[in-house]
């Protein structure tokens, strides 16, 4: 057999543009967390309230963003909407680097940016630059959030083009694992960027990533059918499992899409609304509050040795065991005979099982630090698999041309969920700092027993969204548009 005959492999040079666009995504995202605690808040007099501020609303944001998002790359296309999305958190990701000199111009009585570190702590001034740059850096998330949201419902979209339903979580934890190993190489990166260059030059470098990528998009992608790097053979094995495309009905579904009233009358997409808004703020919260935590109870800076190795270690968990744990749905479809979404929801419940760990993370921490990034590190890869299944699960009941708009209104929920427990946590963190002793939950006080709160809610979360979800679609069902 000639080599004419072999199928090519070109799926995967897609999907490997999709986990470097993650990646991006995930540094642009981790640049604020892991500068704010030992850079940003001294320059800025923030409190932990402030930033709970600004992750908070970044992820309302994101949520509103993302219930549009999706529609829009159903219409524009992945190609285009893909582009714009990037386009546009890459410019939004450099401008944060502008937050400091914007201060400075609003702010009376500040000459330089250098000057704003020896204003005193709680003065009238020291309060104006607090909110005055609190509220320019939110700007710069808002524009994040905006281009940002076009990133999972153009990749899902994207998947479900390229692979065939049996594969699609497994390469939908391929480039979700972008999102961890962006969270890996952040911790090794942006802290040494910032010690050594500023804090500014850290957003800027990490934010031009997104144009190189760009023009990598361009060259390469095309729809299967028509992109020339994928053979007949290839094509074939992508359509597998799928109506068959040749038929009316198939036809159809490709130039059919969905409204959102009709969307929301179905109790699949309340499955997956109420699985995301539990549950990602989960993800978000570790994201977002990690290196403040080890900052706080341990005194671990960001840019030290011991405070870039546990974070490294904790998504190093992740990426790795993320993606193992991402083949158990491909094994009950092939080896046991279930259909994709009973597969998936097994799988899923094991997954849901993981973030109990989170229990350990404070009462093990009396020990050593290593403990709380081993347990996050499995509960975030725990998150991870249910993330990329959860993914998938729009692409097994839904058809490829609502699967942008239904990918948005799940992440519009997980955005939600996700303000809710980052504004929440700011507000908690800051209270429970401020009464001290007075303050107790679990044998903690201050501001350790807020940690606590939190964690126990990351434990249970996940297990309350599977019930949901299998309470609201108790088997599989295809929608019909």
């Amino acid at each position: 057999m000639g080599d004419n005959h072999k199928m090519s492999n070109f799926r995967w040079m897609i999907c490997s543009l999709l986990f470097f666009a993650t990646t991006v995504n995930y540094l642009d995202r981790q640049v604020l967390s892991l500068t704010w605690k030992d850079f940003i808040a001294p320059e800025f007099h923030w409190t932990d309230a402030d930033y709970g501020i600004i992750t908070g609303y970044f992820s309302l944001i994101y949520a509103f963003c993302n219930l549009f998002a999706g529609k829009f790359v159903d219409w524009m296309g992945t190609k285009k909407g893909y582009m714009w999305a990037i386009f546009i958190w890459s410019l939004a990701a450099c401008a944060h680097a502008a937050c400091g000199w914007g201060t400075v111009q609003l702010v009376d009585g500040v000459d330089s940016v250098s000057a704003m570190r020896t204003i005193e702590a709680g003065s009238a001034v020291a309060l104006s630059v607090a909110s005055v740059s609190v509220w320019l850096f939110l700007g710069c998330r808002c524009m994040l959030a905006l281009g940002e949201a076009g990133n999972f419902p153009a990749a899902i979209k994207v998947t479900a083009e390229y692979f065939p339903p049996k594969d699609r979580a497994f390469s939908t934890s391929i480039f979700n694992a972008g999102s961890s190993v962006g969270a890996l190489a952040a911790p090794a990166t942006i802290p040494l960027i910032a010690e050594h260059c500023g804090w500014e030059m850290a957003f800027i470098i990490i934010g031009a990533l997104g144009f190189v990528w760009m023009g990598f998009w361009q060259f390469l992608y095309r729809k299967p059918a028509e992109n020339p790097r994928v053979n007949a053979e290839e094509l074939a094995y992508i359509e597998s499992g799928n109506e068959a495309a040749g038929s009316d009905k198939a036809k159809a579904e490709l130039e059919k899409g969905i409204g959102y009233i009709r969307a929301f009358s179905l109790r699949q997409t309340w499955s997956l609304v109420l699985g995301r808004f539990l549950t990602d703020g989960v993800w978000w919260f570790f994201l977002f509050w990690t290196p403040g935590y080890l900052s706080d109870q341990f005194g671990y800076k960001s840019s030290s040795g011991m405070g870039m190795a546990l974070i490294v270690t904790l998504y190093a968990i992740v990426t790795f065991a993320s993606i193992y744990l991402c083949k158990l749905p491909t094994y009950m479809v092939d080896r046991k005979g279930m259909n994709p979404y009973e597969g998936r929801m097994v799988a899923m419940f094991l997954f849901a099982c993981f973030p109990l760990l989170a229990l350990g993370a404070q009462p093990l921490g009396s020990f050593s630090a290593w403990w709380p990034a081993i347990l996050i590190g499995f509960a975030c890869a725990g998150h991870q698999a249910w993330s990329a299944n959860i993914y998938s699960v729009v692409s097994d009941m839904f058809p490829k041309s609502c699967i942008g708009t239904l990918t948005g209104i799940a992440q519009c929920a997980a955005g939600l969920g996700s303000f809710c427990v980052n504004r929440g946590a700011g507000e908690l963190f800051t209270f429970a700092e401020k009464q001290g002793a007075a303050f107790a939950f679990l044998g903690y006080e201050g501001k350790p027993a807020g940690y606590m709160i939190v964690f126990c809610y990351c434990a249970v979360a996940y297990i309350i969204g599977w019930i949901c979800m299998k309470s609201l679609v108790p088997h599989y069902k295809r929608v019909e548009i």
